[in-house]
């Protein structure tokens, strides 16, 4: 019965290729003995030639990077079938991101070891799940290739920039799409629609003795029922799996300039990172974070193992991963609370039985000055108090649909990249709508990513009857882009549109008032209003800061009169709230 296995195996084999003529796919990885990462061409190249010689793999090229080349996606569907329509009526899919810091380059080399392993040994060939992969998501930054950037990293030898071709941060754009290879994502995320997404990275840090952690999605913030199954049934599995395999795995060691042993807690991960943004559409998303003090062969290796792992997972649970995707497209609708921001809930803790390194606070020989030193030689396993849980911490009342007028064609174009629904009125038209002014806001002090990012943001809220243009656009909330548009609609939401800028010319001024001019006109207000006389004679006696200061007060009066303009902090989304 084994011969015949292994003859089977063998014509499976034969019959698996395309052509005859061999190509050596010994990767650069294994032709140094594990200290050096495949060039940005010698990846696609490699890619390339698995396409040609196995007919299970297509690769194809998709979009625009910042670089002006284009991103790759690279498929492996045994039965020969990439369109991804028909793929997903009876398959689970798994997409693997790769390289988005070109510098983080072990799911490079370790996925083109995974796609070749399964491609020459059909044995291993999953039946219910289609592995997909972006081989190098920065291009730009993987061809600035340098053996310095990464000071901390034990390994490999030269490897990319953190940087895009523009300098961006690609695993801080996925909300706000600044680059091409972030919207070229999102027209790859949409195209796939993968049931689950890893995105391979090094990590930076504290010493400890793991090769390998994980940063999942945090299933508070995936909610409801997938929250759960990925909280009690896949992260459990994924551990289980490795423990088998002789890996050991901990939860993304979230702390800087620490020991790990004083306890850390789960990083939140917003929409603008990869796994916070495939999260707004219900799929499983993992951050791989190998350890950047390890051996790079070894970190290359625990990457292989790791997702070899999840393809198992997704291949055992594929049926379950599949019916909880769909019930969670009706776990949201109008008129329910949905959380938008999220804090640390204090009153939960899970212990870790941490292996770490003995840390101690000694002198700088540079500074003078306390610096932490790990010592290597003192290994320990510890109980270390994790903060996994979430409580919300900012709520919104789901809106039956939105209104945007067709002016904020930026925005517009990034609802129709994300797939969003809308449909423009047909004539101009007066609705009754929630109105939001912005009351109050802060900016970062620094450019982060492009951007003085606004934070802390609240807002006053009206009923109000507004008039619409012909072409202006009403968005239903009743739709698969339901937890975008939350997401980035709403302003109080960390990564709103409002939060990165998109509407900022509401917050300036565009018209004012001369006071020589003002003073009489304002006088001429307080006279005949009584009430606003009243008003503020209160305020100034209540506001030192304003009853101090004369400009001030004839602002404020400005600021209460028919002069005003309205345009000013008036938020351009509106919210109709009854069906």
């Amino acid at each position: 019965m084994k011969k015949i296995i292994i003859i089977l195996s063998l014509c499976l084999f034969c019959c698996n290729k395309k052509e005859n003529t061999p190509f050596d796919f010994k990767t650069v990885f294994e032709a140094s003995g594990g200290t050096e990462t495949a060039t940005y061409k010698e990846t696609i190249s490699f890619y390339k030639n698995l396409a040609k010689t196995y007919p299970a793999i297509f690769i194809q090229e998709i979009g625009e990077t910042d670089s002006g080349k284009p991103l790759h996606l690279v498929t492996l569907n045994p039965n020969g079938i990439f369109d991804f329509s028909e793929i997903r009526e009876d398959k689970r899919i798994l997409l693997i991101n790769n390289g988005i810091h070109p510098g983080e380059s072990d799911g490079i080399d370790a996925t083109m070891l995974l796609f070749r392993d399964i491609a020459q040994d059909p044995i291993t060939m999953p039946k219910n799940t289609v592995l997909v992969t972006i081989p190098i998501y920065n291009v730009g930054g993987s061809l600035n290739r340098n053996s310095t950037t990464r000071a901390n990293q034990n390994g490999p030898k030269e490897y990319g920039f953190r940087g895009n071709a523009r300098n961006f941060d690609l695993n801080r754009d996925f909300i706000k799409c600044d680059t091409k290879n972030a919207r070229t994502f999102a027209e790859i995320y949409h195209l796939v629609q993968p049931d689950v997404f890893i995105d391979n990275h090094v990590s930076n840090g504290a010493d400890y003795q793991y090769t390998m952690t994980h940063l999942f999605t945090q299933h508070n913030k995936l909610g409801g029922k997938l929250g759960e199954f990925l909280f009690a049934q896949i992260i459990p599995s994924l551990k289980q799996k490795l423990s088998e395999k002789e890996w050991d795995i901990t939860p993304y060691v979230n702390v800087f300039n620490q020991v790990p042993e004083k306890g850390f807690s789960q990083l939140i991960d917003y929409p603008r990172y990869s796994t916070g943004y495939t999260t707004l559409f219900n799929t499983f998303g993992l951050m791989v974070e190998t350890h950047m003090l390890k051996p790079y062969k070894q970190r290359v290796e625990g990457t292989y193992e790791l997702m070899k792992s999840m393809l198992e997972i997704t291949e055992e649970r594929g049926e379950v991963i599949m019916s909880l995707r769909k019930k969670a497209l009706t776990r949201y609708k109008a008129g329910d609370s949905y959380i938008l921001d999220w804090e640390i809930d204090t009153t939960k803790t899970t212990t870790l039985y941490f292996k770490g390194f003995e840390g101690n606070t000694i002198e700088s020989e540079i500074t003078g000055f306390n610096r932490l030193k790990y010592n290597r030689s003192k290994p320990f396993t510890k109980k270390v108090a994790y903060h996994e849980y979430l409580k919300p911490k900012i709520e919104v009342k789901i809106p039956n649909a939105y209104v945007i007028p067709k002016a904020w064609f930026e925005v517009l174009e990034l609802l129709k990249l994300n797939k969003v629904e809308m449909y423009p009125l047909q004539k101009d038209t007066i609705l009754t709508v929630e109105s939001y002014k912005i009351d109050n806001y802060k900016t970062r002090a620094n450019p982060y990513e492009g951007h003085y990012q606004h934070y802390n943001t609240n807002i006053t809220r009206t009923i109000a009857e507004v008039a619409f243009n012909k072409g202006d656009y009403i968005i239903s909330t009743n739709q698969k882009a339901i937890r975008y548009l939350l997401e980035t609609f709403e302003p109080q939401a960390p990564d709103s549109f409002f939060n990165w800028n998109f509407f900022d010319t509401i917050l300036q001024q565009k018209e004012g008032f001369s006071p020589y001019v003002w003073e009489d006109k304002a006088k001429e207000l307080l006279d005949n209003d009584p009430e606003l006389i009243l008003l503020f004679e209160t305020k100034k006696y209540t506001d030192t800061a304003l009853a101090n200061n004369w400009y001030a007060q004839l602002d404020w009066i400005y600021k209460k009169s028919v002069y005003y303009e309205k345009a000013h902090l008036q938020y351009p989304i509106y919210r109709i709230l009854e069906p």
